[in-house]
This record gives C-alpha cells, structure tokens and sequence, in this order.
C-alpha cells in the first residue's frame, strides 16, 4: 500500500537539444517583461514580501493612482457601515 501522505517525484530527464546555440536553457519559461517586475522574482518569507510592497509604494507610486485607490477604499468602507447599520451620527457632534 503506498504511502498517501508523500507525493510521487516527476521524473526528470537530462535532454539536450542538438542543434540548440542560443544562451540558456531554451525550455525556460519567462515572460519578456519579468526583468523589469520586483515582485517576479522568488522571495522567500512574509517579511520579503511585505518590504518590498513597501518599497514599491515609496518609490513608484502615481498620485493619481493613489488617490484613486483612497477614494475606492472610503466608498468601500462606507458601504460596508452602511450595510451593517453602523451610526455615523456619532463622528458629527450636534
């Protein structure tokens, strides 16, 4: 009886193509613009991911993008107090 809690290993084959010349493997799979993307390439850990989100966001952000994203947000949260029943009388003193 095989053991369900391991998964079987693919087997791996070392082909060469012949006639092959270029640089590389020609059997690597990549999108032409990863060189440009910081979040293609393999970090490992939550703490790389979150850092380098932060990073992106100091350092190539659009104003105009971000005040889109603030709107989208607050029309968002609005909507979600609204279902909910939430009282916003109490943020306005009267």
């Amino acid at each position: 009886m095989r053991n369900f809690l391991r998964l079987r290993k693919n087997r791996e084959f070392d082909y060469k193509p012949r006639y092959y010349k270029g640089e590389g493997s020609p059997y690597k799979i990549e999108h032409k613009l990863d060189k440009f993307r910081t979040t293609a390439h393999h970090q490992r850990g939550l703490k790389n991911k979150f850092s380098n989100a932060f990073n992106d966001l100091r350092n190539e952000g659009d104003r105009h993008m971000r005040m889109r994203f603030i709107i989208i947000l607050a029309v968002l949260i609005l909507v979600f107090l609204y279902i909910i029943d939430f009282d916003l009388s109490i943020f306005f003193g009267s």
